[in-house]
Parts: C-alpha cells; structure tokens; sequence
C-alpha cells in the first residue's frame, strides 16, 4: 500500500493507545526556530524527563553549521521504513509536514514509563491534537513563540548555511508558521495550550515549570499569548 494511503488511513492499536493512556507527557510544540528544540535539551538535563524522539522521512539539516544526528535530533528513516512502522502498528500517530512525513512511536513512550519519567516531546500541532483526542489527562501542553518577528526571521535565517537556501523555503516556512500560530490561538478547537515566550531562556525554562506545577502563572501566559497574536499578524503582514 502506498504510505499517502496508509497515513491517510492509519489508527493506532487498543494496546497503543492504552499505553499512551498510561503516560505522563509534556508537549512542547511551537513553529520552527521559536526555541522549543533548546527548551526541550534544558528539561531533560534536569533528569526529570525521558526524551521522545520523532521519527521523520526527512533528510538531517545542518542548524548552525552542525548537522542533526540520527536518534538524537530525530530517528531519520526512509520512506519505506516508515511505511513499514505503520503497517506494524507501532506508531501512535503520523504526519505530513512541509512534504515529508513525522511520527511518534509508541515504543518512546512505553520506555518513559518503565523508567518512571515524563515523557516529554517536541512535537507538532498535529501530534498534540492526537494525543489529546484520546489521552487528554495524560497530558501537558506548551507552545513557545519567539518575542517578536524580526527576531523570529533571524533565528530562522540563521538555521540556512546561504541566505538564497533560506529565500527558498521562505514562503514555505511562512505559511507553516501563519497555520500553527492560527491552530494555537483557536481557543474553540485547541483549548489545551499554554503560552510561553522563549526570549530569556533561563525565564523560559522557570514558565515551563510553573506550569508543570500548577502554579499561578497567568500574568506570564496572557503576556505569551498577546505575543502569539502579535506575531501572528506580522507574519502575515510581511510576505
């Protein structure tokens, strides 16, 4: 069977899904270059957290002059293997990204577990809202968004080893960010997200726990939402 079909049709297993049940998880979801990638690598040095690696069917980028690393950054697979984890069922969900495909195996889940850690996951939008349609209790979710635009564009430009590499994947990138952010302010459909902006990192981090924990971070959520929107409208302003 062709992987486009197997996505399109793809449920996970009872015995996935209970696992997932089971988890403990934080999400960390947000658009590309807004910091979550760093957010993520500071809370697992904590020794709190077990790391959920995303499988994809992309090629490894170069970030910064240093290329990404095969079960670290991400399990990079062919389409093939890819298409195999599915008919397996061992993956808990599966996305098409940008043209390529990303998942989340159940495997990086049940090894959370047997070591007694939260699982925590950079994931996309897509991923969360699958999570949450069967394993709501089970989990936590936090999107990050850079301070402000300009900020945003040079973090991204920054990730291209040539400026025309960057122009083009530009409208691309654009477009993706416009969805996300869009998706994550939806309050009606998307009432899971909190807010947290990746500006100082070390406050980034304290935000992230304060919600972890429960505690009265309001004046910095609402702080990160306006922010969201803000963003939101200058993506979309700046073609």
């Amino acid at each position: 069977m062709e992987i486009d079909q197997l996505v399109l049709n793809y449920q996970p297993s009872q015995a996935g899904i209970d696992v997932i049940k089971q988890s403990k998880m934080l999400l960390i979801a947000g658009i590309t270059s807004s910091g979550k990638d760093t957010i993520c690598s500071k809370l697992v040095a904590s020794g709190v957290y077990y790391p959920i690696i995303t499988h994809t069917t992309r090629l490894p980028r170069s970030n910064n002059g240093i290329l990404e690393k095969d079960g670290v950054e991400y399990y990079f697979v062919s389409t093939d293997q890819m298409a195999d984890l599915l008919t397996n069922y061992k993956m808990f969900e599966i996305n098409n990204f940008g043209g390529n495909y990303y998942g989340t195996s159940i495997e990086e889940f049940a090894k959370a577990k047997q070591l007694n850690k939260v699982a925590i996951s950079r994931i996309d939008i897509h991923g969360v809202e699958a999570i949450y349609n069967v394993a709501p209790d089970a989990m936590t979710a936090i999107f990050v968004v850079p301070p402000d635009y300009s900020v945003w564009k040079n973090r991204l430009k920054n990730r291209y080893s040539d400026v025309k590499l960057f122009e083009a994947d530009w409208q691309k990138r654009r477009k993706l960010a416009v969805d996300e952010l869009s998706q994550a302010l939806n309050v009606a459909e998307t009432p899971y997200y909190h807010f947290v902006i990746n500006d100082d990192l070390d406050e980034a981090i304290s935000d992230v726990n304060d919600i972890i924990a429960g505690k009265d971070n309001y004046g910095r959520e609402e702080k990160a939402k306006t922010c969201a929107k803000k963003l939101l409208d200058a993506i979309k302003q700046n073609i």
